[in-house]
């Protein structure tokens, strides 16, 4: 364990005690692991991002990988002979993962669909009695959000989201500098999102191939006809499956320019504009975007979010980045590459190098289940920073400035906003979360 990893350790022992009693919890978590000391996973969603979690939680010595599920098979049969091919035991198929959660032997499972499956798979597995790792953003909307924080509490369920920043050695340290006074008091975080992407082109309904079950790709949201430029990955880029490359990408710089900054609850102002400047194709979500959010208490402070998705531009030294801004001083980091603190008159200070540390995360999620201790990247957190990203894009779509009620989770004196905080659903569908 390195000097930083034990400090860290160390730090967080007694919040680690206090969350295992807040959770409900009496030293280790109510559900136990799997037989022989495993914990049975199955993978929701093996695709993507998906098929590199399946790899790193492999990896893991302790875990057990007992189902994969797609609602591709092409998919599921690929990521089945993957785990086969790592761990010599090959896991049972299905395309609807209620038959993992009917599954008593199963401890937790692996979200990583699309976004509008994101918080009716997590309360259904809560309700199930698994433990939750999902993707993020956590949410396709603020108020699922809600109802997933609500299912990790009221089953005592441990839900990490997967913004792998939380674990990362780098962004700690550079975190504990900030809290700790390095650049005096920080009023201004900024983060932002520059990459070059590509168009999803134009396309017309079609019939799904063979090897897709597309009713159930859809799911609780209202039925589409299906195109080519839909699925796989590009329903991030439609209101109905996604949230744009602000909950893609830029969530993850979202979430560390939100947790340095140090604000703990949600912001009471937010005004945006931007829309598609550059691509002409059928995403619905902006390829150019400016955010900013005030959070409202004795002193002020804001969050600036900022998106050019068309851009093979660093800024700061950084594709996707944050700087913080405080009172001695600035702080700029990328959560790829390493930070470097600068006091007055730019002065460097101090710097360190670094990059993301997913399978980190993943164990502290495995630690997590064991202990009953809250995660690096708890629900609570997740829901935090995808609020931001769904008050941006509200924001940014109706072009307008919001007011928004941090307790009650509304936006106030705005109608055609307000209603955004919420979404449509297939009527009847057995996956609509209770409580919408």
């Amino acid at each position: 364990m390195s000097r930083t990893n034990r400090r860290r350790f160390l730090k967080q022992g007694s919040a680690m005690v206090a969350g295992a009693t807040v959770f409900g919890f009496s030293g280790r978590a109510q559900q136990p692991a799997g037989a022989n000391g495993k914990i049975v996973l199955g993978i929701i969603g093996p695709g993507g991002m998906g098929m590199n979690l399946l790899k790193s939680f492999a990896a893991q010595s302790e875990v057990e990988i007992a189902y994969v599920c797609d609602v591709d098979s092409d998919r599921m049969n690929k990521a089945a002979q993957t785990v086969e091919d790592l761990t010599k035991r090959r896991p049972k198929t299905v395309k609807d993962f209620r038959r993992i959660l009917e599954d008593k032997s199963v401890d937790a499972v692996i979200i990583a669909t699309p976004d509008h499956w994101h918080a009716p798979a997590t309360i259904l597995a809560c309700d199930a009695g698994k433990h939750v790792y999902v993707e993020k953003p956590c949410s396709h909307n603020i108020r699922e959000g809600r109802l997933m924080l609500e299912a990790a509490r009221n089953h005592k369920r441990v839900v990490q989201v997967g913004t792998q920043s939380r674990s990362t050695e780098h962004i700690t340290k550079a975190v504990e500098l900030l809290r700790g006074g390095a650049i005096g008091e920080v009023l201004v975080a900024k983060a932002w999102n520059s990459q070059l992407r590509g168009s999803i082109g134009h396309a017309k309904p079609a019939s799904p191939p063979a090897h897709l079950d597309f009713d159930l790709w859809v799911g609780p949201a209202p039925m589409v006809p299906y195109q080519s430029n839909l699925l796989h990955a590009n329903w991030r880029w439609w209101h109905a499956f996604g949230a744009g490359d602000m909950g893609n990408d830029g969530v993850h710089d979202i979430d560390i320019a939100r947790w340095g900054l140090g604000v703990e609850t949600h912001p009471s102002k937010v005004a945006a504009m931007g829309g598609k400047y550059f691509f002409d194709d059928d995403q619905q979500f902006p390829d150019t975007q400016y955010v900013a959010f005030e959070y409202a208490g004795a002193r002020k402070r804001q969050l600036i979010f900022e998106q050019r998705i068309w851009s093979p531009y660093v800024q700061e030294g950084h594709e996707n980045g944050n700087a913080f801004y405080g009172t001695k001083g600035m702080l700029v980091l990328g959560k790829g590459g390493g930070w470097q603190l600068f006091g007055p008159r730019n002065e460097l200070r101090e710097k360190m190098a670094g990059k993301v540390d997913g399978p980190s995360h993943h164990r502290n999620f495995l630690e997590c289940i064991k202990t009953g201790a809250r995660p690096h990247a708890d629900i609570e957190i997740g829901h935090l920073s995808a609020t931001l990203v769904h008050l941006g894009n509200i924001a940014t779509r109706v072009g307008r400035t919001l007011h928004f009620d941090p307790a009650t989770e509304k936006i106030v004196g705005d109608d055609e906003a307000a209603k955004l905080v919420r979404r449509s659903y297939r009527e009847d569908h057995w996956a609509v979360p209770k409580g919408v």
